[in-house]
């Protein structure tokens, strides 16, 4: 019997690290993620994993499956794994290969699933796995999930662009952020704020605007991605980091809303690619 799976990334709209200290925020799925397949073969006598794309997270996977065997050890076939969410770029990579191995080997359990999730991931804010176990756009406050609809005109014109690896691993900024509350309350309230401006319908640009600054004042917006936000600003746009950002080299992916073909000629300037929502 074969069993197969789809499941997104994620595109923050406003919330991150707001998240982590008890602000809203606001998630949408993307078109990017992963497929899984199972190929039950019972002569195998083991789980094989074939990972198609960037083998160097083939570990992660198995250590998913492990996790998985664990509440079902007789899982013996094939899993085949392909995925075109940017790798470590702040699209919820890691929680979405969790949810789709998960999926396609024990079921819909998203009790089992979140136990994965916290266990590879301590410390995270659940709003990752609360988006991408959805599929759907969210309001997440405090560990509560409200599905919420947006105006299909919010990303018409909106593009993804990469910029780099981030310099640091996610657990390493949210320990650093965990670390600066007290420091850093005004610029987490005003990421709360943006949410909720989002939700009374303001702009998205005027409100994205506000969100990078504070994430600029946060720490995790490299200074590349900083002068690129910058000449988008200036042309009329507005564009802020999706994920944890870093401190240092690439900042993932940034979301950038306003003239797609002005966007797309500032990233191509700086030889970042851009991709459609």
């Amino acid at each position: 019997m074969t069993r197969e799976s789809f499941v997104p990334g994620k595109i923050i709209l406003a919330g991150e690290y707001g998240a982590l200290f008890g602000r809203a925020g606001i998630a949408v799925p993307s078109r990017l993620g992963v497929c899984t397949t199972f190929d039950e073969d019972t002569a195998l006598w083991r789980t094989e994993i074939l990972w198609e794309g960037n083998e160097q997270w083939l570990p992660y996977v198995e250590r998913i499956a492990a996790a998985c065997k664990e509440k079902k050890a007789d899982l013996l076939g094939r899993l085949t794994v392909n995925s075109d969410v940017p790798i470590g770029k702040g699209m919820g990579s890691s929680t979405a290969l969790i949810v789709a191995v998960a999926r396609v080997l024990l079921g819909d359990s998203r009790e089992t699933a979140l136990h994965i999730e916290n266990t590879l991931s301590p410390g995270n804010s659940g709003f990752d796995f609360a988006v991408i176990w959805q599929g759907a756009p969210i309001l997440y406050r405090k560990g509560e999930v409200q599905p919420i609809e947006l105006s299909a005109e919010l990303l018409r014109d909106a593009v993804l662009i990469d910029t780099g690896v981030p310099g640091e691993p996610t657990n390493e900024l949210v320990a650093w952020m965990r670390g600066r509350e007290p420091d850093i309350r005004e610029h987490l309230d005003t990421i709360g704020n943006c949410t909720e401006r989002l939700m009374r319908g303001e702009p998205f640009g005027a409100v994205m605007r506000d969100h990078h600054k504070a994430q600029v004042a946060l720490g995790v917006v490299p200074p590349e991605a900083q002068q690129l936000i910058a000449a988008i600003e200036s042309a009329g746009g507005a564009g802020k980091i999706i994920g944890a950002g870093s401190r240092t080299g690439g900042a993932g992916i940034v979301l950038a809303v306003g003239d797609r073909e002005e966007i797309v000629k500032i990233a191509n300037q700086r030889s970042m690619p851009t991709m459609e929502l």
